[in-house]
């Protein structure tokens, strides 16, 4: 009998791009004594070929969210996932790693999905605290009422820890960024993929320990940092993939040719 694992392969997705400081995404980046330097930021959403199809990992910015903050699109995601074969009206799984504007603008296109975020993530965000300024410069209040709407159509799926949502495919809160920030562990035949998403916006936070500068919970964030490393050190992941270092794509090898060429790289 074959192992469905096997066929497990993520495809990393470039969709947006900005330009920024150290100084603007680190946390009190002057106290580590180091230059105020240009730093890039890119966007990105994750899919995962499993056997039984495929997965969605986060739904990146919408028009408004990017319009809002000055971002780029490089390609609107909607389009994006239409290009690499994702229909949104098929229905697809989609996993929801934390629900700031990059990762959920685009909910609405996934119309007849179930979508599945960590319980304390979806409890932040209905708290009251989604209007303080410091929560609420990350959000959409319109994407907001959509993952509430979701959960009232009986489509939004919960989760407390740790949750099998395939064989080989488990997210894990490991909190920080925001309360219920997770990640998404993807067991391929070429490894285990840790996609980290906002748990490490750039690989200079897990090899630097250098925290991000939008953090709900630092003790939290900086627990997640040493989770990965472990989980690296002792072989449970083999690739760990960041939520926004330009440099990822080529960690993994862009794809030159296909639907969005030069926009992705895959693993497995």
């Amino acid at each position: 009998m074959s192992n469905p694992v096997s066929s497990n392969r993520v495809t990393i997705v470039q969709y947006g791009t900005r330009q920024g400081r150290k100084s603007e995404v680190y946390l009190n980046w002057g106290i580590y004594g180091r230059p105020d330097e240009p730093i890039g930021m890119d966007y990105f959403f994750w899919l995962i070929e499993t056997a039984a199809g495929t997965i969605v990992v986060d739904t990146g910015f919408s028009t408004a969210g990017g319009a809002n903050r000055d971002r780029t699109f490089l390609v609107h995601p909607v389009e994006a996932f239409r290009a690499m074969g994702v229909a949104p009206e098929t229905a697809p799984e989609v996993l929801v790693t934390h629900a700031h504007y990059d990762h959920i603008g685009n909910l609405d296109a996934f119309g007849a999905s179930r979508i599945t975020i960590a319980r304390a993530e979806r409890d932040f965000w209905s708290s009251g605290m989604e209007r303080r300024a410091q929560f609420h410069h990350s959000v959409e209040d319109a994407e907001l009422e959509t993952l509430r709407r979701i959960e009232s159509e009986g489509r939004l799926r919960t989760f407390e820890d740790e949750l099998e949502i395939a064989p080989g495919v488990r997210m894990l809160r490991v909190g920080g960024h925001t309360p219920g920030q997770s990640i998404v562990l993807v067991d391929t035949a070429d490894g285990t993929v840790a996609i980290a998403s906002d748990a490490i916006h750039y690989y200079e936070e897990h090899d630097d320990d250098v925290p991000f500068s939008s953090v709900a919970e630092l003790p939290a964030m900086y627990a997640g940092f040493d989770l990965l490393h472990q989980m690296v050190a002792d072989g449970r992941v083999r690739h760990l993939v960041s939520g926004h270092d330009p440099s990822t794509l080529d960690r993994f090898g862009r794809i030159a040719d296909g639907p969005l060429p030069g926009l992705t790289a895959r693993i497995g």
